[in-house]
């Protein structure tokens, strides 16, 4: 191809440029300072790969060879499919979803999508044969299947993950015993903010995890808020033999409904919709007190419904309630592990 040619083509892209937006300013959105750096560094990477094209087309101009057009068409290509999906579409688009969850899918998906056409192109650019394609596409994979084994599980994962939606951001999860809140899923790694481990009460740590995606394919996932909010917790409350242990279930059964009520009307809900979807039957979702005697008491098994994330302080509300309406019962003692003495030895003083 002669330079006047590769002049007019270029011509033709820099003015196209102009007419797409991409030297307006853009305004703060309403993620405030980080929206604002994002849109610098996409206009920081947009300048230094339209620099690199435009270097490249002054090489092809003075040293006209195969390769050198192909290199220039290789950056042109990268500079309209970045400028277009991560320049163009992602902030148009993005400033106007108002959910944190799905402004963060969108990027995540414009950027799949954008180096995905890029590579397409690059290739259909490198290699003109559909023969020599095929098999460039039939090396290239063979050689991610063996020479990388571990990222292309890992990138196997993560195509799964998005299309199954087996988690996505802000699900809480488990993970080859691993527990936390997913915060990022990357084609490679996903991110949890941990929970557990030395903290109590399913609450976070502080530390990060980052789990390759490859585990799927691997381990089990126990998501706990794929289609729904809530799970059921346990307590256990000890009473003496002699208290009245009939009274002592009606006290607590109050306080669990005083403080299930709502959260019980929201799991019927959630559970009607799971039952359209999966071979499901339905939970009882009111409190329950079950009696087990033991050698020491009279133990009350309480089980009710909670959040999630809240299972925790509903554990503490709930234990409070419970505390307080039974020392308000006569008839009802907390038990607790006691040693009683029936006797002493005889004891003799030698002088």
């Amino acid at each position: 191809m002669t330079g006047s040619c590769l002049v007019r083509q270029c011509c033709c892209f820099w003015s196209f440029l102009p007419r797409c937006g991409l030297y307006r300013r853009q305004s703060i959105c309403s993620t405030g300072i980080i929206s604002g750096e994002r849109n610098v560094r996409r206009a920081v990477n947009l300048g230094v790969f339209a620099g690199a094209a435009l270097a490249a087309f002054l090489v092809a101009t003075w040293f006209p060879h195969p390769s050198s057009e192909k290199l220039f068409y290789t950056l042109v290509a990268l500079v309209i499919s970045y400028g277009f999906f991560r320049a163009i579409v992602e902030p148009l688009v993005g400033r106007r979803l108002k959910d944190n969850k799905a402004r963060y899918g969108f990027r995540k998906s414009i950027a799949i999508v954008c180096w995905t056409v890029f590579g397409i192109v690059t290739l259909r650019i490198w290699i003109i044969n559909p023969q020599a394609l095929l098999v460039a596409y039939g090396l290239v994979g063979a050689g991610v299947a063996v020479a990388l084994q571990d990222l292309f599980r890992n990138f196997v994962g993560g195509i799964i993950i998005y299309v199954t939606n087996v988690y996505r951001a802000g699900d809480r999860v488990e993970i080859n015993h691993e527990y936390g809140d997913v915060i990022d899923v990357g084609l490679m790694y996903t991110t949890f903010m941990e929970i557990k481990e030395w903290v109590g009460g399913d609450q976070a740590t502080g530390r990060l995890c980052v789990i390759p995606n490859g585990h799927i394919l691997s381990y089990t996932i126990h998501n706990y808020t794929k289609e729904h909010s809530f799970i059921w917790d346990e307590l256990m409350i000890p009473i003496t033999y002699d208290s009245d242990f009939v009274r002592a279930r009606e006290c607590i059964t109050r306080v669990l409904k005083e403080e299930t009520e709502k959260l019980s009307g929201d799991a019927v809900r959630q559970m009607a919709h799971m039952e359209q979807k999966y071979y499901f039957s339905r939970r009882e979702v009111e409190p329950m007190v079950f009696l087990t005697l033991t050698d020491n008491w009279v133990q009350l098994n309480v089980r009710y419904i909670t959040s999630v994330r809240e299972r925790r302080f509903m554990h503490n509300a709930v234990s409070e309630g419970i505390l307080k309406a039974l020392r308000k019962e006569k008839k009802v003692k907390i038990a607790s592990q006691t040693v009683s003495v029936v006797g002493f030895p005889d004891v003799r003083l030698k002088k």
